[in-house]
Formats: structure tokens, sequence, C-alpha cells
């Protein structure tokens, strides 16, 4: 089966994004360190799964190749399948991205199961709050950087355990904390 990991950028307080989705908060660029860590840790994933909000940018954003990405990262991005969860949309508008609604467990464990490398979820903010809440979720990695907001859109919807893996500090100031889901 096929694991299922979210990567998500978040302030030493637990905040993904501002109270009105401020995102300005976040340490870029980074460093030569933690770009090896990422390509290291996606090395398995063959899709990635998006929630409907954060596909209408992310999406084109990495269409439009944005400057300061390497070609590698801009082509893996645009090239990498999608998955969009989305009750609202019934077809993508997208190249290479499907779109899955219904019941959000049951289009995850139907992800899961078909063959292929791993899954990542990037976010948004719902899907993410949806996926941890219902313990989704194999792998989480979380890219705390070095600010606290003191308010804003919470990864965690309420209590949650997992166990620890690793936590690495980076040059750019940003610590990946990884964890597991303890089932």
């Amino acid at each position: 089966m096929r694991k299922f990991m979210l990567q998500v950028q978040v302030t030493v307080d637990g905040y993904m994004a501002g109270p009105n989705g401020e995102m300005d908060w976040m340490t870029m660029p980074w460093s030569d360190d933690l770009n090896s860590y990422v390509g290291a840790s996606t090395e398995s994933v063959d899709c990635i799964v998006l929630g409907r909000k954060l596909a209408e940018g992310f999406i084109p954003a990495w269409e439009s190749r944005p400057e300061g990405e390497t070609k590698e990262t801009v082509d893996w991005m645009n090239n990498m399948p999608k998955v969009v969860i989305s009750n609202s949309l019934t077809e993508s508008p997208w190249e290479n991205a499907v779109v899955a609604g219904g019941d959000l467990t049951e289009s995850v464990n139907r992800l899961k199961a078909e063959p292929g490398g791993d899954l990542i979820a990037y976010g948004g903010g719902t899907l993410v709050r949806d996926l941890v809440s219902r313990g989704l979720l194999d792998d989480l990695r979380l890219y705390v950087n070095p600010t606290a907001i003191g308010a804003g859109m919470p990864v965690f919807p309420g209590l949650q355990r997992f166990r620890l893996v690793t936590a690495r500090p980076f040059d750019c100031g940003i610590t990946v904390l990884h964890f597991e889901s303890k089932r």
C-alpha cells in the first residue's frame, strides 16, 4: 500500500496561515541543505494531493515556471500527477490533474490502495485539518519556521498523537519535525 505523507510549513506556534490566510511569515529562500532534504524525502512520491483552493493558486504558479526555482523542481512540480480533492469541481481545469470528490476517507483509501509510489499532500488548510483529524496520514513533516504569529489557521483541529521520527534544523532557520502517525 502507498504511504500518504503531508509536508506543510508552520509557525512555531502551530499555524499554517495567518487569520486571513497570510503566508508572509514563511522563511524564504530555503537553504541548499533544506532543498536537498526535500528532494530526498520526496523521491518515492509519484502523486501530489491538493485541496481545491490551494490547487487554484498552486498549479498555475508552478506552470508559470517561477523565478528562483530550479528547473528540476519546476519540472517535478509540473510533471507530477495531481489529485485535487473537491466536492465543487466535477472535472479538472488543469493538465495532469484529476478531481476526487465524495467522502474524503474513501477517496484517500482508494488512492492509497492503487499501485504506485507514495502520495504527498501540500494542503490547503481545510484539507490538511481533515486529513489530520481523520488519521489518514502515515507520515507528517512539519517545516517549522522560526516565527510566531499568535493567531491563524491551526494545523491540528484537536488532540492528535504522533511518534517523532526525527527533528532536524537547517541553515535557513527552518526545523523539520518528521512524525509518523500513531494509530
